[in-house]
């Protein structure tokens, strides 16, 4: 901790006076005129002082303007395909034929290099993304949206200190807080899932890259990476789930349709807000690809 110095209090003497009211003599008091100028400037400053701290005040009252909410992002650049032969299973890998294997490899790495998004998550989002297309091209949701879900949700899959594997489960597992309404804001949630997804029979907990509740999991339950399993701890899984989930709530391509949509996921305008613009900013600087 650095030293603090404390300034002597300056005292305001006032003059004494003899008992029939006149200034009492001193041999060493300054003379009345130069009492009332040092006083005069006294009174200048204190004067100057308040002025200034009203300016302040007043300043900082004008700029606490409401900032109006951010708007629905621009969906951002396309993910590339790869060749067709790209859903083709990998040889030796027991015949998966995973969704995520149609994202250009080139383009997630040139992206993931613009966006700092990790590889591996974006080939979850992009690939989501492209599934959506075919299975419902009226919805109009694109990467950069789900990317920043994953951004502000899990960090895509890096919360707690978690790493995401290749394998698309983030490591140690990532729970939320338990559904006990015992916070503000946090709804009494009693288990639904005996604690198969995430570890508590008391209360339910997000889970996963994506942060989906148990509950919500045994509807939307989706197998992104083709091996046959959903998982919400699985990041290929949760995107594709996610991205069911945001285009129930109809047409993505107008702000409203899109707010409505990413509010369905989180009530909260602030989290609208924030992820819109995540996404815009993903949006950005994916332009930059070539």
């Amino acid at each position: 901790m650095s030293p603090v110095r404390v300034e002597r209090e300056r005292s305001w003497e006032v003059p004494a006076v003899d008992v029939e009211g006149e200034p009492a003599a001193s041999s060493d008091e300054p003379a009345p005129a130069s009492r009332w100028r040092e006083f005069a400037v006294r009174a200048a400053l204190l004067t100057g002082c308040a002025v200034i701290v009203a300016a302040i005040t007043l300043a900082i009252h004008l700029t606490k303007l409401e900032i109006p909410p951010v708007q629905a992002p621009a969906r951002a650049l396309q993910p590339a395909t790869a060749p067709v032969t790209a859903l083709e299973p990998h040889p030796g890998d027991g015949g998966s034929a995973s969704p995520v294997d149609r994202v250009d490899p080139t383009w997630a790495r040139q992206v993931a290099a613009a966006t700092g998004v990790p590889v591996r998550a974006l080939l979850a989002y992009a690939s989501a993304d492209l599934t959506v297309d075919a299975e419902q091209p009226g919805c109009g949701i694109g990467w950069n949206t789900l990317a920043a879900i994953g951004a502000v949700e899990s960090g895509h899959g890096t919360y707690g200190g978690a790493m995401l594997g290749e394998d698309g489960h983030p490591s140690p597992p990532i729970r939320g807080i338990p559904l006990d309404g015992q916070r503000e804001g946090v709804a009494a949630i009693a288990d639904t899932d005996d604690g198969v997804w995430d570890g508590d029979v008391t209360w339910d907990r997000a889970v996963g890259p994506m942060q989906f509740i148990p509950s919500t999991w045994a509807r939307w339950e989706a197998d992104g990476n083709g091996d046959g399993v959903g998982d919400p701890n699985q990041i290929d899984d949760a995107a594709l789930a996610a991205v069911h989930y945001l285009c129930a709530s109809g047409n993505m391509t107008t702000p409203d349709g899109w707010r409505a949509a990413v509010l369905s996921y989180n009530h909260s305008d602030a989290y609208a807000d924030q992820v819109a613009q995540i996404a815009n900013g993903y949006a950005s600087a994916a332009g930059t690809v070539p």
